[in-house]
């Protein structure tokens, strides 16, 4: 039995090495995310399938979260992924207040260091307001609840040192900072750059072939 073992790794080394090599790639380079909820709401949406670059803040021993070089800092306007140890899980948020900066939320409009920022209504209905966010020459989509909630204030926040502030695009159905508090640099893994591709959950799971490569 041990010799029929041996011989079958030596006859499949090399599938070994690939699949080794294919697990360190994912790990410290780049990866997919599926993404299961709405919190990012209208840039991504239930179904899709996103690209990651690990490489973009730091490059990593892989397998591991230590950091051999820093690269680049997260800038507002990022999506990030990061293994949040305050929910247990990976999520997929977007970067708005950086260490040092002072946030405030009024009525689901931001302020950066005592500064508004700007919005352009998009489209609306009876239940939501889309509507583009200019943060620091980035712009994007945010999705707003017509009415507001409990999620649409909060008070004048500092944010702290190798510390993040993020939040969903969907502000007011998305669990972020604002219930986790500010996501720690070490557990940020990558940045979130484009849609791989994308499944319709409510049809089928048939592909949403306008979303492959979409970029975020």
């Amino acid at each position: 039995m041990k010799t029929q073992l041996l011989n079958f790794c030596k006859q499949n080394k090399y599938f070994f090495v690939f699949i080794a090599l294919m697990f360190a790639f994912r790990s410290a380079i780049a990866d997919w995310n599926d993404v299961p909820t709405g919190s990012m709401k209208p840039t991504i949406v239930e179904g899709d399938r996103i690209y990651v670059n690990k490489m973009a803040y730091d490059l990593r021993v892989p397998f591991t979260h230590v950091s051999l070089l820093t690269i680049a800092e997260p800038q507002r306007g990022d999506i990030i992924v990061f293994e949040s140890q305050a929910a247990d899980k990976r999520l997929v948020k977007r970067v708005i207040g950086l260490p040092g900066d002072i946030v405030e939320l009024r009525q689901n409009r931001l302020f950066i260091n005592g500064q508004a920022l700007v919005y352009l209504n998009l489209a609306e209905n009876n239940q939501s307001i889309d509507k583009m966010e200019f943060l620091a020459g980035a712009e994007y989509t945010v999705r707003t609840a017509k009415n507001g909630s409990r999620l649409s204030n909060f008070s004048p926040i500092k944010v702290p040192a190798r510390a993040y502030l993020a939040l969903g695009d969907n502000r007011d159905n998305s669990a972020d900072s604002r219930m986790i508090g500010f996501v720690p640099r070490a557990e940020i893994v990558g940045k979130a750059t484009h849609v791989v591709f994308s499944l319709n959950y409510d049809n089928y799971f048939l592909p949403r072939s306008g979303r492959f490569f979409h970029n975020l």
